[in-house]
C-alpha cells in the first residue's frame, strides 16, 4: 500500500509541475494512465539491485510514462514522496482510531447512564474509601478517552500535511514557481503543506503522534486494570465474558485474558514512542537514522493500539456486572468507610474538624478492634450521643445519602462526550 500511495504522489507531483508550466501541456495529454500501475514487487525488486526504493519507483515510472517520463521526480527529493505518502496513509489512520474511539467511549458512556444509581464503594491506594456508583467509575473512564479522541483530533492537523519542497526544502530546482508546484500537487491529494520543511517534514509529528498513541493505549491499560482488579475472586464485582476454558490444569479458573493482553499490548506501545522522540534529532537538514527506525515503529504501533481498541470494546460489550456482590463489598467494612459523613455531621453541629476526626478515628479503632458494626460504636459512645441523635447516624451511614454531585458529575460528562463524538463522522 505504500508503494501504491506513493506512486499517487509522483503522478500528483507530475501534474502539479504541468500546471505550474514546467512540464509541457501536451505531454501530459499524451501519457497512458496504465502508465501507473505499478506491481509493488517490482520496485522491491529493483530497489535490491540499486539499493534506493523511491529512485526504483522514479526509474519504473520514467520508463513507462513515455515522454513524460523525463519528467518524473523532477526537483523532487525522496521523502518528498515518502512523507506526503505517509501523511495520506496516515489520514487513513486517523479515521479508523476516531470511530473506534468514538464506538468505545458510547459504550462506556451509555454504562454511566445505565449504572448511574448502581453504587459500590470507590477505592483509593487500593483500599475501601467512599461509596461511588458503578456509572460515576465509568463516566470518568468515558471522560479520559474522550480527552484522547481530541488529541487525535488536534494532532491530525499537525500531522497529516504534505511535504512538497526538494532536496533540502528549498524549493529551489523549481525557481520561483516552488509554491506553485507545492500548491497544485497537494491540492491533487486533498493535503494541506507544511509551512517549511528541511529535506524531510518535521519529525515532531511523528512524535506527537505516537505520543498520542501511547496515551490512548496507558488509559486503555487503566481500563483493562480495572477490570481485571475488579473480577478478582475476593472482589468478583466485574468480569469480562470468559474462554470456556481459563486454565489448562485447573477447571475451576475464568481468567481476564483479554484485558491482560491490552495491559501487556501497552507495555509495548510506550516502549515504542521513545523510538519516535529519539527520531526528532536528525542532522542539519536530515539524516536517514529516522527513516530504518519509522519502517518498523509506524506500522506496528499503529497496528497494536487498533487491536488493543478492538480488545477492549469487546471486553465492554461482553462486560457482566454483580450489583449483589457490589452491596455485599459495601459492608464488609461494617459501616467505617462512611466514617466522613459523620466527621461532617459533627463539624455541622458544633465540633472543630480536627476534633471530630480525632473523636471517629477513636470510634473506628474500637470498632474494628471489638468486630462492632460502626454504627453500634457510635450508638454507644456518649461523646458522639452529645452531637448526633440515632436518627442522625442512621442517616449519615446510608451510603446512598453521600454521593454528593455524583449525578449531575456524571450528566456534564455526558454533555461533553456529545459534544467532542458529534465531530467525528
Amino acid at each position: 500500500n505504500i508503494v501504491k500511495v506513493m506512486v499517487e504522489v509522483e503522478k500528483a507531483l507530475l501534474y502539479g509541475l504541468a500546471k505550474a508550466g514546467i512540464v509541457p501541456k501536451e505531454v501530459i495529454n499524451k501519457l497512458d494512465p496504465n502508465c501507473f500501475k505499478v506491481d509493488p514487487e517490482e520496485v522491491y525488486m529493483l530497489e535490491a539491485k540499486i539499493g534506493h526504493e523511491v529512485a526504483a519507483l522514479a526509474m519504473i515510472l520514467s520508463k513507462r510514462c513515455g515522454e513524460a517520463g523525463k519528467y518524473i521526480h523532477l526537483g523532487a527529493t525522496s521523502n518528498d514522496i515518502i512523507d506526503t505518502a505517509w501523511a495520506i496513509i496516515l489520514r487513513s489512520v486517523f479515521n479508523i482510531l476516531k470511530v473506534k474511539m468514538k464506538r468505545l467511549i458510547e459504550i462506556l458512556t451509555s454504562y454511566a447512564v445505565k449504572y448511574k444509581d448502581v453504587i459500590m464503594i470507590g477505592r483509593t491506594h487500593g483500599q475501601h474509601a467512599l461509596p461511588i456508583t458503578l456509572g460515576f467509575k465509568f463516566a470518568n473512564y468515558a471522560y479520559e478517552l474522550t480527552r484522547s479522541l481530541e488529541r487525535l483530533m488536534e494532532c491530525e492537523k499537525r500531522v497529516v500535511r504534505g511535504k512538497i519542497s526538494g532536496a533540502v526544502g528549498t524549493m529551489a530546482a523549481w525557481g520561483d514557481k516552488g509554491f506553485q508546484v507545492e500548491r497544485y500537487t497537494l491540492e491533487i491529494l486533498n493535503l494541506k503543506p507544511h509551512v517549511i520543511s528541511t529535506q524531510v517534514a518535521p519529525r515532531d509529528g511523528i512524535a506527537e503522534f505516537t505520543l498520542t498513541l501511547s496515551i490512548i493505549a496507558s488509559q486503555l491499560d487503566r481500563l483493562a486494570l480495572e477490570v481485571r482488579e475488579l473480577m478478582r475472586t475476593e472482589i468478583g464485582e466485574l468480569t469480562e465474558a470468559t474462554k470456556p476454558i481459563g486454565s489448562s490444569t485447573m477447571p475451576h479458573k475464568s481468567n481476564p485474558v483479554t484485558s491482560e493482553k491490552v495491559s501487556g499490548l501497552a507495555r509495548l506501545v510506550r516502549g515504542l514512542t521513545v523510538s519516535a522522540l529519539e527520531n526528532i534529532v536528525l542532522w542539519h537538514e536530515r539524516d536517514l537514522t529516522n527513516s530504518s527506525c519509522e519502517r518498523l515503529l509506524l506500522p506496528h504501533i499503529i497496528l497494536i493500539v487498533d487491536e488493543m481498541l478492538e480488545s477492549t470494546i469487546k471486553v465492554m460489550e461482553g462486560l457482566r456486572v454483580f450489583k449483589d456482590r457490589m452491596m455485599e463489598n459495601l459492608r464488609i467494612t461494617k459501616g467505617i468507610n462512611m466514617s466522613e459523613a459523620i466527621v461532617v455531621k459533627l463539624v455541622e453541629k458544633g465540633m472543630s474538624r480536627l476534633e471530630a476526626y480525632n473523636l471517629v478515628k477513636e470510634v473506628i479503632t474500637r470498632s474494628v478492634k471489638e468486630g462492632l458494626e460502626f454504627k453500634n460504636a457510635l450508638l454507644s459512645d456518649e461523646r458522639i450521643r452529645k452531637f448526633l441523635t440515632a436518627k442522625e447516624i442512621e442517616e449519615c451511614l446510608n451510603p446512598k445519602n453521600y454521593l454528593g454531585s455524583t449525578s449531575m458529575l456524571i450528566d456534564r460528562t455526558v454533555e461533553y462526550v456529545k459534544e467532542v463524538t458529534s465531530r467525528v463522522t
